[in-house]
């Protein structure tokens, strides 16, 4: 398959070592791609819930591919989020085209993209941390019972649903969180004069423009490799949000590797629910 030459690819929330992770979808996606510069925003692996007994060899080539694009000439900056946090010990770490760090601020054809997660706007995380990695924990088992109900509405020709996208959209204290978001995250960057702000997070793939009388910004969000397997890439100067999903090349799903997927992770799931 012929690579794409992409300049810049922003990935985010991943969450390596849970079951709600398409590592695999993932893998494909980063095997069609040839980037000069891969950042990872944050929440790649997800130290939070890791877990010995459940990090699957497809969680483990998607951490190969990566490294592989690094000693092939990609430079991948791997910025940490909330569920990564501890390697945040290791921030402004350099192995050969391999960096680590907390942000990055970026030149792109003469404009400055500003970088980061976007923990640092959330409170749960800073002030009631047990009751976010509690609630990580119920997202990730909703994301697995979720997929078990798209499986079978995929077999029955039918369109999948999004238990937590719903959820989302019905409580208005929670579209208001991301709305708050958005809007913080943009007047930093007017504040600062940075013509792009991108961060990840809260899981909603977004590219908008924010203006007032300090001027125009274009905040972006790459979502995430949970539910909406999306991504950002910047070539020839514009951005595009890529979707796994409109992507013919990769979009089709084999059902019966999906069962056996799925038969494997609600194993591991019974087994956790015994301990």
């Amino acid at each position: 398959m012929k690579k794409r030459a992409v300049e810049l690819v922003v990935i985010s929330d991943v969450h390596l070592g849970t079951y709600g992770c398409h590592a695999k979808e993932l893998h494909r996606y980063l095997s069609t791609i040839k980037p000069k510069t891969l950042v990872l925003n944050g929440d790649i692996v997800d130290i939070w819930q890791f877990r010995k007994s459940y990090f699957p060899k497809s969680h483990l080539k998607v951490v190969k591919k990566i490294l592989d694009l690094a000693t092939k000439g990609t430079k991948v900056y791997y910025l940490t989020g909330n569920h990564d946090e501890m390697l945040r010990k290791f921030s402004e770490a350099h192995f050969g085209n391999f960096s680590i760090a907390d942000k990055l601020l970026l030149d792109l054809d003469g404009k400055k993209a500003w970088i980061f997660h976007g923990d640092v706007f959330d409170a749960s995380v800073h002030h009631a941390k047990w009751i976010a990695k509690l609630g990580g924990i119920g997202y990730d088992y909703l994301i697995l019972m979720n997929r078990l109900v798209n499986w079978c509405l995929a077999r029955m020709g039918r369109d999948p649903y999004s238990f937590s996208k719903k959820i989302k959209a019905s409580v208005k204290k929670a579209v208001r969180f991301i709305s708050d978001f958005e809007q913080t995250a943009a007047d930093i960057a007017l504040e600062k004069g940075y013509d792009y702000v991108i961060c990840g997070h809260i899981h909603e793939p977004n590219i908008v423009r924010k203006s007032d009388k300090r001027g125009e910004t274009m905040y972006l969000n790459s979502g995430d490799w949970i539910e909406n397997l999306t991504a950002l890439e910047y070539n020839r100067k514009r951005w595009k949000l890529y979707q796994y999903s409109d992507d013919p090349l990769l979009k089709e799903v084999d059902y019966f590797e999906l069962e056996d997927q799925l038969g494997r992770e609600l194993a591991q799931y019974s087994i956790f629910l015994k301990n």
